[in-house]
């Protein structure tokens, strides 16, 4: 592609790497279309954060698309991943270290199948104060980390499918369709409660973003060799 065509806008589908913010997709990939083509500057942005212990799909705007990121946010998404039970973290992922332990001998495969229809439909979802959502100018993470505690809304969210795919307790694997807003890291969290244990995110991918899947995205070396 051209430089023209970076600048008329393309969607760039990329398979974020684990660890890596989906902020810093973003600047990788504007610098290496400024080297490449050895331009000033060029409009590049994502359409929907991914946490950084998560991998899978981010869809990446370039030029005049940037203006379609809403959209896509917009559109349902696919997870798949892994809630462990039987503890809880801060962060409801990794990210913390787990700060209280439940137990987990009464939860049967009868009752994980049970439950996971409590979470169908329209639900009120509290986001994890470990998020980027922004309170009186500040990040939540930001007072999160700073041991500040808050008070945080919930939000209307719509599960649309949540389906159990393997149990190895105290990991339990699941794929989950969802609408734009939810925190898989808050669903774990819930979930674990609505077992009466306890549970945190340990793994997280995302699939799909509307029609788009990561089975055709790139990483971001497959990208940067596609430019030369």
């Amino acid at each position: 592609m051209t430089v023209e065509d970076y600048k008329n806008g393309q969607v760039l589908l990329i398979d974020k790497p684990l660890t890596w913010t989906s902020f810093q997709v973003v600047n990788k990939l504007r610098w290496q279309i400024r080297q490449r083509f050895d331009i000033k500057k060029i409009k590049v942005g994502h359409a929907g954060t991914l946490d950084p212990l998560a991998t899978g799909l981010l869809i990446v705007c370039t030029g005049k698309f940037t203006k379609k990121i809403e959209t896509y946010q917009a559109q349902e998404k696919e997870y798949t991943g892994t809630i462990t039970v039987g503890g809880t973290t801060p962060s409801y992922d990794l990210e913390t270290e787990i700060n209280e332990t439940f137990p987990t001998g009464h939860i049967s495969t009868e009752l994980i199948h049970k439950t996971t229809t409590q979470f169908l439909g329209e639900i009120d979802q509290k986001p994890p104060i470990f998020s980027a959502i922004k309170k009186d100018g500040k990040r939540l993470y930001e007072l999160a980390r700073a041991g500040e505690t808050t008070e945080i809304n919930t939000r209307k969210i719509t599960i649309f499918k949540f389906e159990i795919t393997n149990i190895d307790l105290p990991n339990i694997d699941f794929r989950v369709v969802c609408s734009k807003g939810t925190y898989i890291r808050s669903l774990a969290y819930d979930f674990g409660k609505a077992l009466n244990s306890g549970g945190h995110l340990s793994e997280l991918r995302r699939t799909k973003i509307g029609d788009f899947s990561v089975d055709d995205a790139l990483s971001i070396d497959e990208f940067i060799e596609g430019l030369v």
